[in-house]
């Protein structure tokens, strides 16, 4: 297919570190020696009150080298049992993340990698940890839903319509 769209994804590169340095470094050589790459996916399993303070200004540099950028299996896990003041800062943290990828123009997409608590893979991987995604166990909209689609709905900045 000619009109494929080429995407590396990975995970623990959402902020400037060594891995996403590393990554950038590999993208910028493929992208010299004409191989095709066409996107980046960051995957975002996250914690709530430790998103990386420069998860905008990383994108930018990918979105920089010539790539659009999607934000590929968003969840943000918490302590369990969850408590409110936790359930809130998660909340904050998913519009944080829609906000980050909405101010940079060639970040294209954000998906939420699963639907409800439930069936969450965080708690057999991050032991104490879960309650991660937008829906509780019982299928109830969290916090997090109402902030996710509040960041959205904003759009991005300078736009209308």
């Amino acid at each position: 297919d000619p009109d494929a769209q080429l995407c590396y994804n990975d995970y623990d590169i959402e902020g400037v570190n060594a891995k996403s340095d590393g990554v950038y470094a590999l993208v910028e050589d493929l992208l010299a020696r004409d191989v095709p790459i066409d996107c980046l996916g960051i995957q975002g399993h996250l914690t709530a009150g430790k998103l990386p303070d420069d998860l905008q200004e990383n994108i930018q540099r990918f979105v920089d080298l010539g790539l659009t950028v999607r934000i590929t299996e968003l969840d943000i896990r918490v302590e369990t049992p969850a408590s409110d003041e936790a359930l809130a800062q998660q909340a904050e943290d998913y519009a944080s993340v829609a906000t980050a990828c909405l101010a940079v123009e060639g970040c294209l997409g954000l998906t939420v990698w699963g639907v409800t608590d439930r069936y969450s893979w965080i708690p057999m991987w991050f032991e104490g940890f879960g309650d991660a995604l937008l829906w509780d166990a019982d299928y109830e909209p969290k916090p997090a839903f109402d902030a996710l689609v509040e960041a959205v709905g904003k759009g991005r900045p300078g736009r209308t319509g």
